[in-house]
Protein backbone atom coordinates (compact mmCIF):
# COMPACT_ATOMS: atom_id res chain seq x y z
CA UNK A 1 0.00 0.00 0.00
CA UNK A 2 1.24 3.36 -0.53
CA UNK A 3 0.16 6.11 1.82
CA UNK A 4 0.72 9.88 0.97
CA UNK A 5 -0.39 13.25 2.34
CA UNK A 6 1.87 16.20 1.56
CA UNK A 7 1.55 20.09 2.70
CA UNK A 8 2.96 22.63 0.62
CA UNK A 9 2.87 25.93 -0.88
CA UNK A 10 5.09 27.86 -3.60
CA UNK A 11 5.50 31.45 -2.32
CA UNK A 12 3.37 33.56 0.06
CA UNK A 13 0.76 33.50 -2.55
CA UNK A 14 1.76 30.94 -4.93
CA UNK A 15 -0.03 27.49 -5.45
CA UNK A 16 -1.32 25.51 -2.29
CA UNK A 17 -1.20 21.69 -2.36
CA UNK A 18 -2.98 19.73 0.56
CA UNK A 19 -3.71 16.08 -0.37
CA UNK A 20 -4.09 12.92 1.25
CA UNK A 21 -4.92 9.07 -0.14
CA UNK A 22 -3.76 6.08 -0.81
CA UNK A 23 -2.92 3.37 -3.61
CA UNK A 24 -3.42 -0.42 -3.47
CA UNK A 25 -0.27 -2.38 -3.63
CA UNK A 26 -0.56 -3.33 -7.81
CA UNK A 27 -2.03 -2.33 -9.85
CA UNK A 28 -2.95 1.72 -11.23
CA UNK A 29 -3.89 4.70 -9.89
CA UNK A 30 -4.62 7.65 -11.69
CA UNK A 31 -3.92 11.16 -10.70
CA UNK A 32 -6.62 12.70 -12.94
CA UNK A 33 -7.58 16.91 -12.82
CA UNK A 34 -7.07 19.85 -15.38
CA UNK A 35 -3.49 21.24 -16.00
CA UNK A 36 -1.99 22.86 -12.83
CA UNK A 37 -3.95 21.32 -10.34
CA UNK A 38 -1.03 19.46 -8.57
CA UNK A 39 -0.50 16.34 -10.00
CA UNK A 40 3.09 16.39 -11.12
CA UNK A 41 4.06 17.91 -7.96
CA UNK A 42 2.66 15.06 -5.86
CA UNK A 43 5.33 12.59 -8.85
CA UNK A 44 7.77 14.86 -7.28
CA UNK A 45 7.03 14.68 -3.91
CA UNK A 46 6.72 11.35 -3.92
CA UNK A 47 10.27 10.47 -5.53
CA UNK A 48 11.82 13.25 -3.88
CA UNK A 49 12.89 15.64 -6.40
CA UNK A 50 10.84 18.11 -4.19
CA UNK A 51 10.77 18.60 -0.63
CA UNK A 52 7.43 19.75 0.66
CA UNK A 53 6.44 21.58 3.92
CA UNK A 54 4.88 19.14 5.16
CA UNK A 55 3.80 15.07 4.87
CA UNK A 56 4.42 11.70 5.17
CA UNK A 57 5.10 8.91 2.48
CA UNK A 58 5.07 5.40 3.10
CA UNK A 59 5.33 2.54 0.72
CA UNK A 60 4.57 -1.06 1.78
CA UNK A 61 5.46 -0.22 5.39
CA UNK A 62 8.63 1.60 4.63
CA UNK A 63 8.60 5.53 5.21
CA UNK A 64 10.12 7.48 2.10
CA UNK A 65 9.19 10.93 4.04
CA UNK A 66 8.02 12.44 7.35
CA UNK A 67 8.81 15.57 7.70
CA UNK A 68 7.42 15.52 11.34
CA UNK A 69 10.09 13.01 12.32
CA UNK A 70 12.78 14.48 10.63
CA UNK A 71 12.72 11.36 7.66
CA UNK A 72 13.71 12.34 3.99
CA UNK A 73 15.16 9.88 1.97
CA UNK A 74 17.24 10.44 -0.79
CA UNK A 75 15.83 10.09 -4.31
CA UNK A 76 18.24 6.92 -4.85
CA UNK A 77 16.96 4.81 -1.45
CA UNK A 78 13.22 5.70 -2.56
CA UNK A 79 13.19 2.68 -5.67
CA UNK A 80 10.62 5.05 -7.53
CA UNK A 81 11.69 4.81 -11.45
CA UNK A 82 9.95 7.79 -12.95
CA UNK A 83 9.05 8.19 -16.67
CA UNK A 84 8.04 11.42 -18.13
CA UNK A 85 6.23 12.75 -21.10
CA UNK A 86 10.07 12.67 -22.71
CA UNK A 87 11.65 9.64 -23.22
CA UNK A 88 15.07 10.88 -21.59
CA UNK A 89 17.17 8.23 -23.26
CA UNK A 90 21.11 8.70 -23.81
CA UNK A 91 21.35 9.33 -27.17
CA UNK A 92 24.52 7.85 -27.22
CA UNK A 93 23.82 4.52 -26.34
CA UNK A 94 21.40 1.71 -28.28
CA UNK A 95 18.45 0.97 -27.30
CA UNK A 96 20.31 -2.36 -25.64
CA UNK A 97 22.43 -0.27 -23.64
CA UNK A 98 19.21 1.97 -22.43
CA UNK A 99 17.66 -0.84 -21.12
CA UNK A 100 20.49 -2.90 -19.02
CA UNK A 101 21.71 0.71 -18.23
CA UNK A 102 18.10 0.11 -16.02
CA UNK A 103 19.34 -2.95 -14.83
CA UNK A 104 22.29 -1.55 -13.94
CA UNK A 105 20.78 0.61 -11.29
CA UNK A 106 18.67 -2.11 -9.98
CA UNK A 107 19.66 -3.14 -6.34
CA UNK A 108 21.66 -6.23 -5.51
CA UNK A 109 19.00 -9.26 -5.47
CA UNK A 110 15.43 -7.10 -6.31
CA UNK A 111 13.64 -9.53 -8.37
CA UNK A 112 11.28 -8.49 -11.39
CA UNK A 113 11.01 -9.24 -15.20
CA UNK A 114 13.40 -10.20 -16.80
CA UNK A 115 15.44 -8.17 -19.71
CA UNK A 116 14.16 -10.74 -22.68
CA UNK A 117 11.18 -10.41 -20.40
CA UNK A 118 10.78 -6.94 -21.06
CA UNK A 119 12.11 -6.84 -24.85
CA UNK A 120 9.09 -9.26 -25.33
CA UNK A 121 6.65 -7.48 -23.60
CA UNK A 122 6.79 -4.27 -25.42
CA UNK A 123 7.08 -5.59 -28.59
CA UNK A 124 10.97 -3.73 -29.06
CA UNK A 125 12.92 -6.93 -30.12
CA UNK A 126 13.88 -5.15 -33.71
CA UNK A 127 14.98 -2.28 -31.96
CA UNK A 128 17.96 -3.18 -29.91
CA UNK A 129 20.60 -2.12 -32.31
CA UNK A 130 19.03 1.44 -32.84
CA UNK A 131 20.15 5.03 -31.74
CA UNK A 132 17.12 6.82 -29.69
CA UNK A 133 17.66 9.71 -32.26
CA UNK A 134 15.90 7.13 -35.22
CA UNK A 135 13.20 6.16 -33.24
CA UNK A 136 9.57 7.42 -33.00
CA UNK A 137 7.81 9.06 -30.00
CA UNK A 138 6.37 5.89 -29.62
CA UNK A 139 9.30 3.77 -29.44
CA UNK A 140 11.09 5.91 -27.65
CA UNK A 141 8.63 5.91 -24.76
CA UNK A 142 8.65 1.95 -25.07
CA UNK A 143 12.16 1.92 -24.49
CA UNK A 144 11.58 4.42 -21.84
CA UNK A 145 8.93 2.31 -19.84
CA UNK A 146 11.56 -0.45 -20.50
CA UNK A 147 14.34 0.66 -19.01
CA UNK A 148 12.50 2.06 -16.09
CA UNK A 149 10.64 -1.59 -15.20
CA UNK A 150 14.00 -3.48 -15.59
CA UNK A 151 15.53 -1.10 -12.46
CA UNK A 152 13.52 -3.10 -10.35
CA UNK A 153 11.36 -0.23 -8.74
CA UNK A 154 8.97 -0.76 -5.82
CA UNK A 155 6.82 2.14 -7.39
CA UNK A 156 6.20 2.97 -10.75
CA UNK A 157 5.43 6.98 -11.38
CA UNK A 158 4.37 8.04 -14.98
CA UNK A 159 3.88 11.65 -15.48
CA UNK A 160 1.92 12.23 -18.46
CA UNK A 161 4.42 9.48 -20.58
CA UNK A 162 1.75 9.72 -23.87
CA UNK A 163 1.36 13.88 -24.00
CA UNK A 164 3.38 14.34 -26.35
CA UNK A 165 2.64 11.78 -28.77
CA UNK A 166 -0.53 12.32 -31.31
CA UNK A 167 -3.31 9.95 -31.13
CA UNK A 168 -1.88 7.71 -33.33
CA UNK A 169 1.25 7.12 -31.42
CA UNK A 170 -0.99 7.30 -28.07
CA UNK A 171 -2.88 4.55 -29.40
CA UNK A 172 0.36 2.42 -30.17
CA UNK A 173 1.44 2.74 -26.53
CA UNK A 174 -1.68 2.55 -24.78
CA UNK A 175 -1.58 -1.46 -25.24
CA UNK A 176 1.94 -1.91 -24.41
CA UNK A 177 1.23 0.03 -20.83
CA UNK A 178 -1.38 -2.44 -20.25
CA UNK A 179 0.94 -5.07 -20.65
CA UNK A 180 3.35 -3.60 -18.02
CA UNK A 181 0.85 -2.86 -15.73
CA UNK A 182 -0.47 -6.47 -15.32
CA UNK A 183 3.53 -7.75 -15.70
CA UNK A 184 4.66 -5.18 -13.35
CA UNK A 185 3.18 -5.69 -9.93
CA UNK A 186 3.23 -3.05 -8.00
CA UNK A 187 2.07 0.08 -7.42
CA UNK A 188 2.04 2.63 -10.57
CA UNK A 189 0.98 6.34 -9.93
CA UNK A 190 -0.07 7.60 -13.47
CA UNK A 191 -1.01 11.59 -14.27
CA UNK A 192 -2.72 12.78 -16.60
CA UNK A 193 -5.59 14.56 -17.69
CA UNK A 194 -7.10 11.94 -20.65
CA UNK A 195 -9.76 10.04 -19.91
CA UNK A 196 -9.08 7.63 -22.22
CA UNK A 197 -6.03 6.17 -20.66
CA UNK A 198 -8.00 6.25 -17.54
CA UNK A 199 -10.39 4.04 -19.17
CA UNK A 200 -8.06 1.87 -21.24
CA UNK A 201 -5.32 1.45 -17.86
CA UNK A 202 -6.66 2.86 -14.61
CA UNK A 203 -7.95 0.72 -11.13
CA UNK A 204 -8.49 3.19 -8.62
CA UNK A 205 -8.52 7.29 -9.66
CA UNK A 206 -7.67 10.55 -7.61
CA UNK A 207 -9.82 12.86 -8.77
CA UNK A 208 -7.91 16.66 -8.10
CA UNK A 209 -8.66 20.17 -8.42
CA UNK A 210 -6.56 23.44 -7.46
CA UNK A 211 -4.36 21.56 -5.30
CA UNK A 212 -6.79 19.42 -3.45
CA UNK A 213 -8.49 15.72 -3.71
CA UNK A 214 -12.31 16.12 -4.85
CA UNK A 215 -12.65 12.30 -4.62
CA UNK A 216 -11.26 8.69 -4.84
CA UNK A 217 -12.24 5.02 -5.23
CA UNK A 218 -12.64 2.88 -8.43
CA UNK A 219 -13.05 3.96 -11.83
CA UNK A 220 -16.37 2.82 -12.27
CA UNK A 221 -17.22 4.34 -9.30
CA UNK A 222 -16.50 7.91 -9.87
CA UNK A 223 -17.73 7.99 -13.39
CA UNK A 224 -21.53 6.92 -11.67
CA UNK A 225 -20.88 10.35 -9.67
CA UNK A 226 -23.02 13.58 -10.90
CA UNK A 227 -21.53 15.80 -8.36
CA UNK A 228 -18.15 15.12 -10.01
CA UNK A 229 -16.69 17.58 -12.82
CA UNK A 230 -15.98 14.68 -14.61
CA UNK A 231 -19.82 14.51 -15.14
CA UNK A 232 -19.77 18.36 -16.51
CA UNK A 233 -17.62 16.31 -19.36
CA UNK A 234 -19.16 15.91 -22.93
CA UNK A 235 -17.47 12.18 -22.70
CA UNK A 236 -19.03 11.98 -19.57
CA UNK A 237 -20.85 7.84 -18.73
CA UNK A 238 -19.95 4.94 -17.24
CA UNK A 239 -17.42 2.54 -17.64
CA UNK A 240 -18.58 -1.02 -18.13
CA UNK A 241 -16.45 -4.13 -17.22
CA UNK A 242 -16.97 -6.66 -20.38
CA UNK A 243 -15.91 -9.65 -22.00
CA UNK A 244 -15.68 -10.55 -25.52
CA UNK A 245 -18.32 -13.70 -26.02
CA UNK A 246 -17.91 -14.03 -29.83
CA UNK A 247 -17.33 -12.02 -32.56
CA UNK A 248 -18.91 -12.27 -36.52
CA UNK A 249 -19.97 -10.21 -39.53
CA UNK A 250 -18.47 -6.75 -38.51
CA UNK A 251 -20.25 -7.69 -34.43
CA UNK A 252 -18.84 -8.39 -31.03
CA UNK A 253 -21.41 -9.38 -28.28
CA UNK A 254 -19.73 -8.31 -24.74
CA UNK A 255 -21.20 -10.07 -22.07
CA UNK A 256 -21.88 -7.76 -19.00
CA UNK A 257 -23.01 -8.24 -15.41
CA UNK A 258 -26.75 -7.55 -16.06
CA UNK A 259 -26.92 -8.49 -20.11
CA UNK A 260 -25.26 -7.84 -23.60
CA UNK A 261 -24.41 -5.44 -25.68
CA UNK A 262 -23.52 -5.52 -29.68
CA UNK A 263 -20.81 -3.23 -30.85
CA UNK A 264 -18.61 -2.43 -33.95
CA UNK A 265 -15.49 -2.89 -31.53
CA UNK A 266 -12.89 -5.25 -32.96
CA UNK A 267 -11.54 -6.12 -29.35
CA UNK A 268 -10.40 -9.44 -29.08
CA UNK A 269 -11.25 -12.70 -29.45
CA UNK A 270 -13.64 -14.82 -27.51
CA UNK A 271 -12.90 -14.05 -23.36
CA UNK A 272 -11.44 -10.86 -23.88
CA UNK A 273 -12.05 -8.64 -20.76
CA UNK A 274 -12.14 -5.16 -21.76
CA UNK A 275 -13.98 -1.84 -20.33
CA UNK A 276 -15.80 0.17 -22.95
CA UNK A 277 -17.41 3.64 -21.86
CA UNK A 278 -20.90 4.39 -22.63
CA UNK A 279 -21.29 7.78 -22.49
CA UNK A 280 -24.43 9.11 -21.17
CA UNK A 281 -25.50 11.54 -24.31
CA UNK A 282 -25.34 8.29 -26.31
CA UNK A 283 -27.97 6.45 -23.79
CA UNK A 284 -31.70 7.32 -25.14
CA UNK A 285 -34.48 6.46 -22.85
CA UNK A 286 -37.86 4.71 -23.57
CA UNK A 287 -40.69 4.40 -21.34
CA UNK A 288 -42.38 1.62 -24.01
CA UNK A 289 -40.43 -1.25 -25.69
CA UNK A 290 -38.86 0.09 -28.79
CA UNK A 291 -40.25 -1.47 -31.87
CA UNK A 292 -38.44 -1.40 -35.81
CA UNK A 293 -35.45 0.53 -34.65
CA UNK A 294 -31.63 0.18 -36.30
CA UNK A 295 -30.41 0.04 -33.22
CA UNK A 296 -28.99 -3.01 -32.10
CA UNK A 297 -28.90 -2.44 -28.15
CA UNK A 298 -32.22 -2.20 -26.56
CA UNK A 299 -31.72 -2.97 -22.64
CA UNK A 300 -34.95 -3.66 -20.42
CA UNK A 301 -34.05 -1.20 -17.15
CA UNK A 302 -35.11 -0.10 -14.41
CA UNK A 303 -34.98 3.96 -13.68
CA UNK A 304 -33.12 4.14 -10.50
CA UNK A 305 -32.89 8.06 -10.22
CA UNK A 306 -32.93 11.09 -11.75
CA UNK A 307 -29.87 13.42 -11.29
CA UNK A 308 -29.92 17.41 -12.38
CA UNK A 309 -26.78 18.77 -13.74
CA UNK A 310 -26.02 22.05 -12.84
CA UNK A 311 -25.79 25.09 -14.84
CA UNK A 312 -27.86 23.10 -17.60
CA UNK A 313 -31.50 22.01 -18.66
CA UNK A 314 -30.40 18.80 -18.51
CA UNK A 315 -30.03 15.72 -16.33
CA UNK A 316 -28.69 12.40 -15.47
CA UNK A 317 -31.50 9.36 -15.56
CA UNK A 318 -29.60 6.25 -13.95
CA UNK A 319 -31.06 3.26 -15.37
CA UNK A 320 -30.70 -0.29 -13.62
CA UNK A 321 -29.47 -3.09 -16.50
CA UNK A 322 -29.37 -6.17 -13.54
CA UNK A 323 -27.12 -5.48 -11.48
CA UNK A 324 -24.57 -2.75 -13.61
CA UNK A 325 -25.76 1.38 -13.78
CA UNK A 326 -25.79 3.14 -17.07
CA UNK A 327 -26.43 6.99 -17.26
CA UNK A 328 -28.41 8.32 -20.53
CA UNK A 329 -28.28 12.25 -20.47
CA UNK A 330 -31.77 13.37 -21.28
CA UNK A 331 -33.83 16.94 -20.83
CA UNK A 332 -35.51 18.27 -17.97
CA UNK A 333 -38.00 18.70 -20.41
CA UNK A 334 -37.81 14.88 -21.65
CA UNK A 335 -38.24 14.32 -17.66
CA UNK A 336 -41.86 15.64 -17.44
CA UNK A 337 -43.00 14.86 -21.17
CA UNK A 338 -42.45 11.14 -20.22
CA UNK A 339 -43.56 11.62 -16.40
CA UNK A 340 -40.38 9.85 -15.33
CA UNK A 341 -39.89 9.00 -11.84
CA UNK A 342 -37.60 6.30 -10.07
CA UNK A 343 -38.64 2.65 -10.07
CA UNK A 344 -40.33 2.52 -13.48
CA UNK A 345 -39.61 -0.11 -16.41
CA UNK A 346 -37.44 1.87 -18.98
CA UNK A 347 -35.71 0.81 -22.12
CA UNK A 348 -31.55 1.63 -22.55
CA UNK A 349 -31.16 2.28 -26.46
CA UNK A 350 -27.96 2.64 -27.28
CA UNK A 351 -26.48 1.95 -31.29
CA UNK A 352 -23.61 -0.36 -31.84
CA UNK A 353 -21.40 2.03 -33.48
CA UNK A 354 -21.02 4.67 -30.51
CA UNK A 355 -18.95 2.56 -27.92
CA UNK A 356 -15.45 4.25 -27.68
CA UNK A 357 -13.42 2.72 -29.82
CA UNK A 358 -9.72 3.06 -27.68
CA UNK A 359 -10.90 0.24 -25.27
CA UNK A 360 -7.96 -1.89 -24.10
CA UNK A 361 -8.11 -5.63 -23.49
CA UNK A 362 -7.20 -5.93 -19.45
CA UNK A 363 -5.61 -8.76 -17.76
CA UNK A 364 -7.42 -7.97 -14.11
CA UNK A 365 -8.01 -10.46 -11.10
CA UNK A 366 -11.28 -9.50 -10.43
CA UNK A 367 -14.38 -10.69 -12.90
CA UNK A 368 -15.41 -8.49 -15.78
CA UNK A 369 -18.56 -9.62 -16.37
CA UNK A 370 -20.17 -13.16 -16.59
CA UNK A 371 -18.36 -16.30 -16.00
Amino acid sequence: MLDVALRHRFGGDGFGLDVAFQAAPRGVTALFGPSGCGKSTILAAIAGLLRPAAGRVALGGQVLLDTAAGIALPPERRRCAVVFQDARLFPHLSVESNLRYGLKRAPRGATGPGFEEVVALLGIGPLLGRRPFGLSGGEKQRVALGRALLARPLLLLMDEPLAALDAARRAEVLPFLARLRDAAGIPILYVTHALEEVDALADSLVLLEAGRVLASGTVEALSLRADLPLAARRDAGVLLPCVVAEAAEGLARLDFEGGTLLTTLHPGGPGTRLRIRIRARDVALAVEEPRGLSTRNILPATLAGIDPIPGTAEVFARLSVGPSLLLARITADSVQRLALRPGMPAWALIKAVTFDHRAVARDDHAPAGPG
